[in-house]
């Protein structure tokens, strides 16, 4: 069986965890299989908020601190996780380098005076390059054969949309190219950085937040591979987020299609473009609890559409915005051609939109990082008929379930339960498809909104106890 794992997060958060998920692979040792990891817990952020401080005020002795912790926190894990002194010494080097060199690059940053998106993407690459050789080193500790790639190594080439880089259509074959030897031949584990890849000129880029769950996905889909595991730190997936609704159950099956829409709505489940490559070619993807890998988790594969749930999922993205135009005297395809166009120059990430040609009303929801950039890019459309406003403090909701499609009054359902509790909505937006309804509320209602419709739809219950 030929299968790819992912790991992150809390999976791989120190020395105990990076070897019980060494451990974990030793389990499959007569598969073949692929290793995608994430960087440790926390990294990633902190690695962020090292650039930015030294873009805004350079010091010395602020890079020399941070490279210390970071050293610290990488050597726990090497003396915890890998036992062999002759792996143990390899990984201790390779991290003394990568860690030479980013210092090196904050120093940098400091004395130009400039931090750019190529920059940022190479300096968050660490996080991940600094992991994948401690997991490799763990997994040969053990006995089982391994090799530390890169991204770009492993065949992840990209555009060079820096901080959102898209992968070239010829990573399938390239991938495939490098990795099936390693696995067929050689018979041997690689451990794959997530989330980044690198343009054709060599420089690093990255995915996007979650961007490791699309390299699992894109290996598995260029190497034909059986199925996809995700490692998380939950069962599988739940009706909604447990935080907000304690009574969240876990969902045994779900559709592709039905996994598109959580991941794009919020859902931690992975990242929003993940399941396209393996959906091409019908490669089930599992969610597992790395602390739990008995639990039979969820599965999203063809066919899981069929089912007796009308909503069979919450989610819910709080930190968003809407930018909306509206006016008269126009013509509605024009102005939308010129709106997005404006957005798309700027690289504005769209989640949701809705319109009203008879209002002449546009409505457009984006990230709260994005909004103001939104709003500078959409400003000079105003010329005293159209006007263009932002909304901050928004959440968006979304009721998910391929159950919704053909069955008459479910939005009447969620609209009237929310109005009978008091929760005002602001945008709604539904597609065609009818697997999704989302709307927008104000922040503070956000989770309230959840947990009523979760109560509305008796999600806690089985779709049998439903029925």
């Amino acid at each position: 069986m030929r299968v790819v794992m992912k790991f992150g997060g809390t999976s791989v958060k120190d020395g105990e965890s990076i070897l019980h998920v060494a451990n974990l692979i030793k389990k499959f040792e007569d598969y073949e299989k692929v290793v995608v990891v994430s960087a440790m817990a926390g990294v990633t952020d902190s690695l962020i908020e090292a650039a930015k401080k030294c873009y805004k005020e350079p010091s010395s002795s602020f890079i020399k601190l941070f490279i210390a912790e970071l050293t610290k926190k990488h050597y726990e894990a090497i003396s915890t996780a890998v036992k062999d002194p002759q792996y143990q010494n390899k990984a201790f080097e390779v991290v003394d380098k990568l860690l030479d060199e980013l210092e090196k690059v904050l120093m940098g940053i400091g004395y130009l005076g400039e931090l750019t998106r190529r920059s940022e993407d190479y300096i968050v690459s660490f996080g991940e390059r600094l992991v994948a050789p401690i997991l490799s080193s763990a997994i040969l500790s053990l006995g089982v054969d391994s090799v530390a790639l890169t991204g770009g190594d492993a065949g992840i080439i990209t555009d060079n949309n820096f901080g959102r880089a898209k992968p070239k259509p010829e990573v399938y074959n390239l991938i495939n190219s490098r990795l099936d030897p390693l696995l067929r031949i050689k018979k041997t584990t690689p451990v794959i950085t997530g989330f980044i890849g690198v343009t054709d000129d060599g420089s690093i880029t990255t995915l996007g937040r979650g961007g490791s769950d699309l390299t699992a996905t894109l290996i598995a889909s260029a190497l034909n591979a059986d199925e996809v595991w995700l490692w998380k730190e939950v069962d599988g997936v739940l009706t909604t987020d447990p935080k907000i609704v304690p009574e969240a159950r876990l969902i045994p099956e779900i559709s592709y299609q039905e996994a598109m829409e959580l991941s794009h709505f919020g859902a931690k489940i992975l990242h929003p473009r993940a399941i396209e490559p393996v959906m091409r070619k019908e490669i089930p993807v599992r969610i597992k609890n790395t602390f739990n890998p008995d639990a039979e988790g969820t599965v999203i594969m063809k066919g899981a559409d069929t089912t007796k749930d009308i909503v069979k999922a919450l989610s819910l993205i709080e930190k968003v915005a809407i930018v909306n135009v509206s006016g008269a005297g126009f013509d509605f395809a024009e102005i939308m051609s010129d709106v997005f166009s404006r957005l798309a120059k700027e690289k504005v990430n769209v989640i949701m939109v809705a319109q009203s040609s008879s209002e002449l009303n546009l409505s457009i929801v984006v990230d709260e990082s994005d909004i103001e950039v939104a709003y500078s890019a959409l400003k000079p459309l105003e010329n005293g008929v159209v006007s263009v406003r932002k909304m901050k403090d928004i959440a968006v909701v979304s009721a998910v379930g391929a159950g919704m499609a053909g069955t008459p009054g479910v939005a009447g359902r969620i609209f009237s339960a929310l109005g009978k509790n008091g929760i005002n909505v602001i945008m709604i937006s539904q597609s065609c498809s009818e697997y999704n309804v989302s709307f927008t509320v104000s922040k503070n209602e956000g989770k309230e909104a959840v947990r009523v419709l979760h109560r509305e739809f008796e999600l806690h219950k089985s779709p049998e106890e439903q029925a």
